[in-house]
């Protein structure tokens, strides 16, 4: 019988032995540094990665291209596919804090003298603005978006997107870039650059989580307030007389304490999410913590994901008209 003691696995235990680095190092299998780096947990062509120390001190893996910010132990929940707690029991298993014989040991090397990261966020993005193109405004309009409304909505045309003073990206005419102006914060500009022809990985941004794209454009007061999923969207509905705005990325919402004024501001709230799988799984989560909002979604009939995609495959007419739909809908909602 095995009387050996094993103490109770906790992160604050982990911690005390080993530092995040090391823990960064033996699961990503590269390098803890300073500077942008490929992704180690997908396949990336260029460097979109960098690590840094958020507010309370945590070393955080930041991918760009995803937008995801993991520590060390969330980077084990998404290589293992596992939660929090079976995390703890992993990383001690490995590193022989504990012997867990219901868990093998995964290869790694353990650095001793790993290089500790000091560098604070917010990353810099910095843009070359242009000039639109013809064929630029002639995709937008397809949305229904016209230059005056991407001014409105500080939209800009990108020919160079520099990341932390390396070049990033550079337009081209098969692959235009965008970026959304989200002003200053910490003395960094802010920006959200859009690449629309990539099949992922199709934004980079230095946004705040907690940042509402289409927020500074929004009136004082309104009878309805739209929350969609993306910039683009919020725009089109801004063409069809829609005041709209979207949380920073799909997977987030709008914070609890903005969400309280914009119901003291707006008669009426509608959730408009994609009727794809990610957007019904949003809207569904979004709705157990929300259930005072209306949800809708476009009908899977019309063979459109978004009020965006839309508009762009049945016009402007057919929107309007489904939009009618939708307020006689919530008017009739309202009354029951």
């Amino acid at each position: 019988m095995d009387f050996s003691f094993q103490p109770k696995i906790t992160k604050k235990l982990i911690l005390s032995r080993f530092s995040e680095e090391q823990l960064m190092e033996y699961y990503l299998h590269i390098p803890v540094k300073k500077g942008l780096f490929r992704s180690p947990l997908r396949r990336d062509k260029q460097p979109t990665c960098s690590f840094y120390r958020n507010k309370s001190g945590t070393l955080i893996f930041k991918d760009f291209a995803t937008g995801q910010h993991l520590n060390v132990f969330d980077v084990v929940q998404s290589i293992f596919r596992c939660d929090y707690f079976e995390s703890l029991r992993i990383i001690a298993n490995d590193f022989g804090i504990v012997q867990d014989n219901t868990l093998h040991k995964n290869p790694g090397k353990i650095n001793l003298n790993p290089i500790k990261i000091k560098d604070k966020e917010i990353s810099k993005i910095q843009i070359e603005v242009q000039e639109f193109t013809d064929s630029e405004l002639k995709w937008w309009g397809k949305y229904g978006i016209s230059k005056d409304i991407l001014k409105r909505f500080d939209v800009y045309s990108c020919k160079h997107v520099f990341l932390n003073d390396q070049l990033f990206a550079k337009s081209q005419q098969h692959c235009p870039i965008f970026g959304y102006y989200g002003k200053k914060y910490q003395g960094l500009e802010l920006w959200r650059c859009y690449f629309p022809k990539r099949t992922s990985f199709r934004f980079i941004t230095n946004w705040p989580s907690k940042k509402i794209q289409g927020y500074d454009q929004l009136p004082k007061k309104g009878k309805l307030l739209v929350i969609t999923k993306s910039m683009k969207d919020s725009m089109c509905l801004y063409s069809c007389g829609i005041t709209a705005c979207a949380p920073n990325s799909e997977n987030l919402f709008i914070p609890d304490k903005v969400l309280e004024d914009l119901k003291n501001r707006f008669e009426n709230i509608v959730v408009l999410y994609d009727n794809d799988k990610p957007g019904l799984y949003n809207m569904a989560k979004i709705r157990k913590e929300h259930p005072e909002l209306t949800y809708v979604f476009i009908p899977k009939k019309y063979g459109s994901k978004d009020i965006s995609d839309f508009y762009k495959d049945h016009g402007r007419k057919e929107t309007l008209n489904l939009i009618k739909t939708f307020i006689l809908w919530l008017k009739e909602h309202r009354q029951n």
